[in-house]
Parts: structure tokens; sequence; C-alpha cells
């Protein structure tokens, strides 16, 4: 569900805050008040194209924020955002933002993230389904409409097991693939795995060895000087005469003779034998120290040459000791697979066999269901254009299936080997056509607000826009549009932009949209309207504000209130534009 929607200096808009609930909110005003700019700002949040000219005059940048409230998805989104490195969402909020700019670059974030345009446009095709001139229908893809079928005939869980069923498939395939080749590919493969599986085997690599020998080849490269220094540290401290252990002798008796005459220095002689001790220790590390230094340029040797033999593993199989033991592993099992090849692949052509057998029970399955389920769909289909003022159209799901050749062509996709496509003729006489081939954006309309009727309760996305749906509708025609658009809010948040009375009086929420001037610029306002305004803007939707105008619009309201709640009580939107 849409929560707040936050659009600063687009187009006539300075700043706007629309905070929104469930159910149905419509949207009313003055032709070019700016109401479609409300729902092209979710457009753009939601990843379509950015329009540099929508800039206000004389803002260096427009910006469009979002939150959602995505508790209610079927499925939780915090782990499809952390794949893509996105933050997952703070108490099932969902938060958006995309800036424009007149330079050009453009920015957009998700929590808080960068995150490419793609990204947001996923999350439209997950969140909001936009009816209308300039909409992204996702019922005019085949593909999708097949998902709808399916969702109203309970398939989910079939689907499931077929989609697992073909990506095993899928795995099998390329495992087979990768044993059949022709016969010198497969002496040469088999000669260059015997060679990296002895190569490494033959090094017998530990883990941990490159770096002692990087630190013994660092004591034997520079054991002449080191043990020069330490040979001098032990003279400074014990082999002089002048050394520090004769001089600090001569500093005890000293102290010795202080404490005979003042007691009180007493204790200078217990720091004088700290002192001496570590020094003591010094000297005897020191001379251990030399006696394990090496002058030894046959070790030496051998230590470079290990070193060597590692760089060149390293160069061919990984950057590191562990990099090279993993190649080596794989190697192995590659090599191990591809000695018992007839063996492998005769194991593999048996497990494809019996998983096309169950690809092939699975698809029948659900072409079988279905088929079944088409006659139900779209007899609720027509009797819902029917309320919308088609009385003599027609509306068939041509449902399309490989599954009599399955094994001769391509592979299914995981939906099956099923095919599906809406077919639409809104007059008698007329062929009827896909779905996505209707050229009247009225007409198309309409069919998608009755399918979404009858697929309220199973379609998957959350919010669902309605631009202008009553191009062309009248009568009783638009008191059923209402209604109608009311029974999807029962189960989505619907948002709809309407011109006519019939149509608004159902809403949970009105919202009205109006432009005012204020010291030579004009700004668009947003007010969401108590039940004396929703009157008069109904009033004049149906021509005037004339007494008759105000009593039709009563009545209209009343009919209204016996199907839904009166809608809270008017109040201005949190932040107007201005």
């Amino acid at each position: 569900m849409l929560i707040t929607l936050r659009i600063k200096n687009l187009a006539l808009v300075e700043d706007l805050t629309w905070e929104l609930g469930p159910g149905l909110h419509v949207i009313t005003g003055e032709t070019g008040a700016g109401k479609s700019l409300l729902i092209g700002a979710l457009e753009l949040v939601l990843g379509e194209r950015a329009d540099r000219s929508l800039l206000r005059s004389g803002a260096e940048s427009a910006t469009v924020e979002a939150v959602f409230d995505v508790r209610g998805l079927p499925e939780p989104l915090d782990p499809w955002l952390m794949e893509r490195g996105l933050e997952p969402c703070e108490e099932g909020r969902l938060m958006l933002k995309r800036t424009v700019t007149a330079t050009g670059a453009n920015r957009q974030f998700v929590n808080g993230s960068p995150a490419p345009l793609a990204v947001l446009k996923e999350l439209g095709d997950r969140l909001v389904d936009i009816h209308g001139p300039h909409d992204h229908q996702s019922l005019l893809h085949p593909a999708r409409q097949l998902d709808l079928v399916d969702a109203h005939a309970g398939l989910q869980e079939l689907r499931t097991a077929f989609a697992r069923a073909c990506a095993e498939r899928a795995r099998l395939e390329r495992a087979r693939t990768e044993l059949v080749m022709d016969e010198t590919a497969y002496a040469r493969q088999l000669d260059l795995l015997r060679h990296q599986v002895r190569e490494i085997t033959e090094a017998a690599l530990q883990p941990g060895e490159e770096e002692t020998l990087q630190a013994a080849h660092q004591r034997l490269s520079n054991a002449a000087r080191l043990l020069q220094l330490t040979r001098a540290a032990l003279d400074v401290l014990t082999e002089s005469e002048q050394s520090i252990l004769n001089q600090a002798g001569v500093v005890g008796r000293t102290l010795q003779e202080l404490q005979r005459l003042d007691p009180q220095t007493g204790d200078w002689i217990e720091w004088h034998s700290r002192a001496v001790e570590q020094w003591q220790g010094l000297a005897q590390e020191l001379s251990r120290y030399a006696d394990r230094l090496e002058l030894d340029p046959r070790r030496l040797e051998e230590v470079e040459q290990r070193l060597d033999l590692l760089q060149g593993l390293k160069r061919k199989y990984g950057r590191t000791v562990a990099d090279i033991l993993a190649f080596g592993e794989e190697a192995a099992r590659q090599l191990a697979t591809l000695e018992q090849r007839e063996t492998e692949l005769a194991r593999l052509q048996s497990e494809l066999a019996a998983l096309d057998r169950r690809l092939r029970e699975l698809g029948a399955e659900l072409h079988a269901r279905r088929r079944a389920a088409l006659p139900g769909l779209e007899r609720a289909v027509r009797r819902h254009l029917e309320d919308l003022g088609f009385q003599q159209c027609h509306f068939e799901v041509r449902l399309e299936s490989r599954l009599e050749t399955a094994g001769e062509g391509p592979p299914p996709s995981p939906a099956g080997w099923d095919r599906v496509e809406f077919l639409f003729a809104p007059n008698p006489g007329e062929p009827p056509r896909p779905l996505r081939a209707i050229a009247s954006s009225g007409e198309l309309a309409r069919v998608m607000l009755a399918l979404k009727t009858v697929l309220a309760a199973q379609d998957q996305i959350p919010v669902l826009v309605f631009d202008e749906v009553d191009a062309n509708v009248g009568g009783e025609t638009a008191h059923a549009v209402g209604a109608k658009m009311r029974e999807i809010a029962a189960h989505r948040q619907v948002l709809c932009v309407t011109h006519l009375a019939p149509v608004a009086a159902p809403a949970t929420q009105h919202w009205r949209v109006q432009k005012t001037v204020r010291q030579g610029r004009t700004y668009t306002e947003l007010t969401r309207l108590d039940a004396a305004g929703r009157a008069e803007e109904l009033a004049r939707m149906l021509g005037g504000r004339s007494e008759e105008a105000l009593r039709h619009a009563r009545s209209l309201l009343e009919v209204a209130e016996g199907r839904t709640a009166r809608a809270p009580a008017g109040k201005r939107a949190r932040a107007r534009g201005r």
C-alpha cells in the first residue's frame, strides 16, 4: 500500500505531501489543474522515463519520494533487496526516492541506498499497476495473463512444482552437455585435467605454507647481517669491558653504599635488580637467536625454489594456496566424471527421461485445470463488462499448448507448455482481437477494470491506479465503474483520476486538485474533502453549483453511503503544493 507520496518542484507543484490509507482514493479537479501530475510523479519514482521539461520553472532539480507498506506482500521483499546490495525495509516500509536535475544527473535511492533505475522499475512492477493513457499495463502481456488464469484457478502449488522440475532438468541438461564432446576434445580435456591434478598433487601444498616460506626466506637471505647485528648487541650488553652488565655492577655497589648511609634509598636497590634481570634476559634471547641463525646457501636455494613453484602454480590456478587446492579438488572431480563418462551419461539420460515424464504429467494436469477454469473466468468477465456498458461484447481466453510436441521442440517455460491470450470484441459482428491490439484507451480501461474486479482477490499487485478510466462512459455505466472500483478496493488500494461524479461518489477518500495564483506564480494544491466539500465538488462535476446540482450530488453520496463508509473529515494535505 502507498502510504506517502512527496513531490518537490515538479511542474506546478512546489512542495506537496500526499498521505494515503487503504481503500478507494478518487482525485478530481478542473482540466489542467494537475490531477494526472500525481500519477506521473508516481510513475517517475517507479522508474519511468524522466522528462526534464517538467522541472518547475527556476528549480535546478525535482524530487519525488514514495513510502510503501510492504508487509502484506505475498513474498517478503527484504531477501530480494539484499540480493541487490540494498538495505532491508524498516518496520515493513519501503522508501523510494528519485531526483531529476536540469543537467541530467539523475539519482535514485531505495531505503536510502543508491540504486540503478532498473531496480525502481522492478519494484514498480511488483507494487503498482497503472491503467491509463500512459501506463505500463501488466495485463497486456500473455505471460501475465497466464499468471492471472492460474491464480484464478488456484494453480500456484502446481506451477511451483512444474518450475522446480524445469530447473532440475536444466541443471541435468547442462551436466550432460559438458560430457557430450567429440573424441579429440574428450582426449584433450582428459590430458589437461590429468596434468592439472598431477601438478597440484605432486606439489604437496600445505595450508599456510607460503607465509612460512616467506618468513624463512627473509631470515635466510639476511642471515649474515642478522648475525652481525646480534653479536654487536651482545658485545654492548655483556662482552666488552664497558658492557652494560659490567657497568651495572658498578651502579649496584654505589647504590648499596647509598643505602648504608640513607636507608630511605633502599627501593633503588630493588629497581636496579629488576633492570639487571631484564638486561640478562635480553642477552640470553640474543644468544639463543644467534645460535638458530643459519648461514646455509643450500637451504636458501631450496626455499627460493619452493617459492618459485608456488608462484607458478598461483599464476595458473589461483591467487592463494587455498585457491590452488580448491582448483585441484574441482579438477579431480571433473577428471573422475570424464573417466566414467559413459556411466555418467547413462545416469543423466535416465534422470532426464524420468524428469521429462514428470514434466509431461505436470504439464498435462496444468493444461487440463486451466481449460476447466476458463469458462467460469470468461462468464465472470463478460458479466462485469455488461455492467460497464458493453452489452453485446465478446470476451474469451484462448489457450494454446505445445504439450503434444513435448520433447521435440524447445524445453518448456517454468509455467508449462501453454500460452494464453485474452481476446475481446466490444461490438457484435466484430472478430475478437488480442487485448494488446485494442486501440481505444477507454475500451481498454474498462476491460481492465472488469478483469481486475474478477481477479482482485487473486492478483498480488497491492496498488492499482486508474487514470481517467471513465473515458467515453456515462449514465448507468458510470455508476457501475465507481461500484466496481470500490469492489476492487476491498482487496487492493485503488487510486482513480476521474471527471465523472458517479465514479467519484463511492470513494473512501476524495481529493481535489486545483490551481492557485499567488504573487504572479501558479501553484497546484491538493485538498482532502469533507462531506460538504464532496457535495460541492460533485455538483461542479455535474455541471455547476446550483441547488439542483447540489441535490443531485447529495443523492449520489447517499446512494454511495449505502455501500461504503463515509469519507474522513476534510482537511488539507499535510504539506500542500505551493
